[in-house]
């Protein structure tokens, strides 16, 4: 059926030795240290841009309105549902989890 050949015990040494010469030849690191951490980027919807565009349209999902912000998908998200809790805008369909948005109508 298949699987992999048992190697023979100098083959296994050879591979095992050659492993740790490459290690530190080329200067890596234990798993233990870690370098410098990386800054966190957060990225805000414009408000006024984006209810701009849910204004010009029927409805709106997250994936245009990331589209046509020019966000990530989570932003767009986390600004929808912001907004769907303030009341600017209410889901009127979809499923497990793409949505449909719509600007309540004053």
């Amino acid at each position: 059926m298949g699987g992999s050949k048992k190697t023979s015990p100098a083959k296994q040494d050879k591979a095992q030795n050659s492993k740790d010469t490459k290690d530190t030849k080329k200067g890596r690191k234990d798993k233990g240290e870690s370098g410098p951490r990386k800054a966190e980027v957060t990225v805000m919807v414009n408000e006024k841009e984006a209810m701009k565009i849910i204004q010009g349209s029927k409805v709106v999902t997250v994936h245009d309105l990331a589209r046509q912000t020019g966000v990530k998908i989570s932003a767009a998200n986390a600004f929808l549902i912001d907004s769907t809790k303030k009341g600017l805008v209410k889901r009127v369909g979809g499923y497990s989890g793409h949505h449909i948005y719509q600007v309540v109508s004053s």
